[in-house]
């Protein structure tokens, strides 16, 4: 009989975001170190299998856009063919158990049906209903907290949480990030030919993100240049604004506000694995709260989080930041356009709050701007209306380990040969 103590082909399911998967990677390592040889596998979105190489605690990850998750793509119209193929093509993998990551609004039912369909014995979740038999090891959904002014825990604490259930633990719970030598070398590339970069090799280098996957989460552009600017003119920075292809115009709005030599753009020229070079060689990153302000936890750099309050628990783990916000009555509404339309809780964040906050951690001085926690109905400290920082203890860069491979994703359609597990191979 299979139990957690003796199971050594564990299959970790997180079907989100690139964040949502780095806010998992203690939990991950955890259930590595608690069984010597143990294989972890992780199944996520294709967005967030990009980090496969990253992650240096996990030997396989295989992608699948669930229809019960939010993708670019639509869902398809009938999703029963697409889960019974994903489950066949995980049973061939023949796995002892699997973990279930959600956020607590989500519900893991149908990735436990997934898993159960897929004849994985053990299968570990949060869950707010009875899972009856979908779940082996069931622990009852407690957040949002029950008790008055009890708040819910930061998503990488959760997640450690649930994986001490089953008797994993990890002394280091920072978060992991994997920079491979060759995007070092990619990234230094790159920067040798960026005009105006660090001339004289004098001043920090500041990263600044002004975009997010949702426009609920999104500061205004024009403020990231008066950001950009004032730390290019006060601090003698050097900014180097960084997006994806197709947040190009936002990076360019940015840079063009800005106005300075020494703010330079980078919208769409760097891999997932240069951006990691990148941050962990930054003084400071400046962001929406979006995946690079988890990178850049996972690397020790401290952060500026642009935070909107769309969710209390996915704040920077674990590394010296100010969480900037406006408190607003329409808090925590897990949307990815504000319901309400006027977009309060980052409009009402001056630019100049975080030129104070970015100036005071690349001074080392963390604790110069007051510190609040983020509100919490009934919590004794929770901060006054207006905008408001929250500030953490700092992290250590983790380091390097063995490189995972390329990501294996669900077949259009079933494999001919289904019994052929032995020809099953991890990296293709």
């Amino acid at each position: 009989m299979t139990t957690w103590q003796t199971a050594r082909q564990v299959l970790c399911v997180r079907l989100d975001n690139m964040g949502d998967v780095l806010m998992s990677t203690p939990a991950m390592q955890a259930l590595a170190e608690s069984m010597p040889g143990r294989r972890l596998t992780l199944l996520t979105s294709h967005a967030a299998a990009a980090l496969a190489p990253h992650l240096p605690m996990v030997k396989r990850v295989l992608a699948w856009n669930a229809p019960w998750a939010r993708h670019d793509e639509a869902a398809p119209a009938a999703p029963g063919p697409a889960m019974l193929r994903c489950a066949r093509w995980l049973g061939r993998y023949r796995f002892d158990a699997a973990v279930i990551f959600t956020v607590y609004s989500q519900s893991p039912l149908p990735a436990a049906m997934l898993c159960a369909l897929a004849g994985i014995p053990l299968r570990l979740a949060c869950c707010r209903e009875n899972p009856y038999a979908l779940l082996t090891d069931w622990v009852p959904e407690r957040e949002p907290a029950m008790q008055p002014g009890q708040r819910p825990r930061h998503e990488a604490r959760r997640q450690l949480d649930l994986v001490a259930q089953v008797g994993a633990g990890t002394r280091d719970t920072r978060l992991r990030f994997r920079v491979l030598a060759a995007d070092r070398a990619a990234f230094a590339a790159l920067a040798a030919h960026l005009a105006g970069w660090r001339s004289g090799r004098g001043g920090p280098l500041v990263v600044v993100h002004p975009g997010a996957s949702a426009a609920s989460r999104r500061w205004p552009a024009a403020r990231f240049a008066e950001v950009a600017r004032a730390l290019a003119t006060q601090a003698g920075a050097h900014v180097l604004v960084t997006g994806a292809d197709n947040e190009r115009e936002t990076v360019h709005a940015v840079c063009a506000g800005a106005h300075h030599a020494r703010v330079v753009p980078l919208a769409g020229a760097l891999t997932l694995g240069e951006m990691g070079a990148l941050l962990e060689a930054a003084d400071l990153l400046v962001s929406n709260n979006t995946g690079p302000v988890h990178l850049a936890a996972a690397l020790g750099t401290p952060v500026v989080d642009l935070y909107a309050l769309t969710n209390p628990q996915h704040t920077p783990w674990q590394v010296p930041h100010h969480t900037l916000f406006a408190d607003v009555p329409c808090r925590y509404c897990y949307k990815s356009t504000c319901p309400q339309g006027h977009h309060r809780c980052l409009e009402d964040v001056p630019a100049a709050l975080a030129v104070q906050a970015a100036l005071a951690l690349l001074a080392g001085d963390a604790q110069a701007l007051p510190a609040h926690p983020l509100p919490w109905p009934g919590a004794a400290d929770a901060p006054l209306a207006g905008p408001a920082t929250g500030a953490a203890s700092a992290a250590v860069p983790v380091p390097a380990l063995a490189a995972a491979r390329t990501v294996p994703a669900v077949p259009a359609a079933d494999p001919p040969s289904p019994d052929e597990v032995a020809h099953v191979h991890p990296w293709h």
